[in-house]
């Protein structure tokens, strides 16, 4: 089955929504990754993740939305290339997607997440929708979908940080060609940032937080073996979170009395 939502004609996808099929919005943002990697990183990492999970789930279906290409990015901004959205609006623009969803028939909706900076509102936006519309809206960041095998992937870092080991690998094994090389080495000569104090919330700008590249992590030991390995083992959890009953019950209504 196609599982690109944009590829479909409109009775097809009155018919998936019929059939019970599972919308799946990814969302990233439109921001500085360092001198190596194109603005378009956490837009297009959150869509080709999404998609590689929605073709190992077709028997759900799932049907994957075009990306939400912005986001909470402002502390990017030091670095150029970005565009943010604030809280208020992101929340509307989600408001307005699943309530299309439900006026077409669905009745769920999983966001992807590709941006940390959308962390924290999503997991806000995600029970205010909920309690409004009675249907089940999850979320979920793609490098929380497989945390042990990206670990085990990755030589320099523990995780997924910020245009670092984990993203350039990904993006060498997604479309190589956008990977500035020539700049790989600049983009790891960093210097150590601001060290938030555990516990305590606040706004950093990126430029205290990753001074001269807005680069956290190492590309330099980046390939597309390693980026391989991370899409298929985010593709296979996503799968099968996709096919959990437990994510998918519908919310009580707290609010009705």
């Amino acid at each position: 089955m196609e599982v690109r939502w944009e590829r479909h004609t409109g009775p097809e996808l009155k018919a998936l929504a019929e059939r019970g099929a599972l919308p799946v919005l990814p969302i990233g943002s439109l921001e500085q990754h360092g001198p190596h990697l194109p603005v378009w990183t956490d837009s297009f990492i959150a869509h080709a993740m999404s998609v590689a999970a929605a073709e190992l789930a077709t028997d759900i279906p799932a049907i994957v939305l075009p990306p939400l290409w912005t986001g909470l990015s402002e502390h990017h901004l030091p670095f150029g290339g970005t565009i943010t959205l604030d809280h208020a609006t992101l929340h509307a623009v989600l408001r307005c997607v699943v309530r299309s969803l439900q006026a077409q028939g669905f009745s769920r909706l999983l966001i992807v997440n590709g941006h940390g900076g959308n962390i924290d509102p999503l997991a806000v936006s995600v029970r205010e929708l909920a309690h409004e519309f009675g249907m089940p809206v999850v979320t979920t960041t793609w490098p929380s979908v497989a945390p042990a095998e990206i670990a085990a992937t990755l030589t320099t870092q523990p995780g997924v940080m910020h245009a670092c080991e984990g993203e350039t690998a990904v993006w060498l094994a997604l479309d190589e060609e956008q990977v500035r090389k020539d700049r790989i080495e600049e983009a790891a000569g960093g210097n150590a940032g601001t060290q938030v104090r555990p516990g305590y919330s606040r706004f950093y700008s990126f430029a205290e937080r990753a001074p001269r590249t807005g680069v956290k992590g190492d590309p330099r030991a980046a390939t597309a073996e390693k980026g391989r390995a991370i899409i298929d083992a985010v593709a296979k959890n996503l799968a099968a979170a996709m096919k959990d009953p437990v994510l998918w019950t519908r919310p009580e209504q707290v609010w009705k009395v």
